[in-house]
């Protein structure tokens, strides 16, 4: 069989990442990929370039079978469904046991930096999963532990640009966070990666950034000062509450500060630059590339 690769996921960010990366390499033709997708309508301008497209739901473990049995090496992005504790650990579970069942070669997953012990709420589906691929009878695998995207800021930066206060539970804590498409081409370099060993790649910058230096970065672009307001974890949960978020979501998100507050996102390694032999993005750079972006958060 032609080697195959196929991407889970594939219609989102950075699944959509990955493909264009694949493609640029020159090293694949259009043809050997497989996207996969819930909703592969959403890929016809893939499949109008060659690339194969196929309806994946993790929660449907045939579509799963059906899918992997086309490809000898496949990449699972992990996926969104935070929503119900637990579920998320279930469905990376039956990816793999379809990916035993198709007799695929080589797994690929996109986890998190220190999953082990982590205060991080999600963490355990990680932890679950790295677990589950080293105990699973595929014969090679690929972790390969995400820091934080870039692209995440605006999640906390949205609110502070209208407010001007940025509410912390960090503690001052630092994070090593890389682009969303630096991690899409280091996926990609490590899907065809021709190699049979089980691996663990910690992909993160090159430096490390509290939220006060993040805010003052993105205040500078956007023209409106961040004052970063140190706050306990409880009080952080509250006002997400009071903005409008689920207690249990605002639960997890607030979990992330405190992950960050004990070093667990501040790792910075050269894995990044192993796999794609260049260097990441600079947080600098990319927060200038998105300054009208944060200027229209701008009360």
């Amino acid at each position: 069989m032609t080697a195959k690769y196929l991407v889970t996921g594939a219609s989102g960010n950075l699944g959509q990442s990955v493909l264009r990366h694949l493609t640029e390499t020159g090293k694949v033709a259009p043809s050997d990929i497989i996207a996969a997708s819930r909703k592969p309508e959403a890929l016809s301008d893939w499949a109008a370039k060659g690339v194969e497209t196929c309806a994946v739901d993790f929660d449907d473990p045939a579509s799963m079978e059906s899918a992997f049995a086309q490809a000898e090496r496949v990449l699972i992005i992990s996926t969104d469904s935070l929503d119900r504790p637990g579920h998320r650990l279930v469905q990376h579970k039956a990816a793999i046991a379809a990916a035993e069942k198709a007799g695929v070669r080589h797994i690929l997953y996109t986890s998190m930096p220190e999953p082990a012990n982590s205060p991080l709420l999600f963490a355990p589906d990680h932890e679950g999963t790295e677990s589950a691929i080293s105990a699973s009878a595929i014969p090679s695998w690929t972790i390969l532990r995400n820091n934080w995207y870039f692209e995440n800021v605006f999640l906390s930066v949205g609110p502070a640009l209208a407010s001007g206060n940025w509410y912390s539970a960090a503690a001052g804590g630092r994070i090593a966070h890389i682009a969303r498409d630096d991690i899409g081409r280091a996926l990609a370099a490590a899907l065809i990666a021709p190699t049979d060993a089980k691996t663990v790649y910690t992909l993160t910058g090159t430096r490390t950034y509290s939220h006060a230096e993040i805010a003052e970065l993105i205040g500078k672009a956007a023209g409106k000062a961040i004052a970063v307001v140190d706050v306990l974890l409880e009080g952080l949960v509250q006002g997400m509450v009071g903005a409008g978020l689920p207690e249990p979501v605002a639960r997890v998100y607030a979990s992330i500060d405190t992950m960050i507050g004990v070093g667990g996102l501040a790792e910075v390694t050269g894995d990044y630059k192993t796999l794609t032999g260049r260097e990441p993005q600079a947080f600098e750079a990319w927060v200038e590339s998105q300054a009208a972006a944060f200027k229209a958060l701008v009360n």
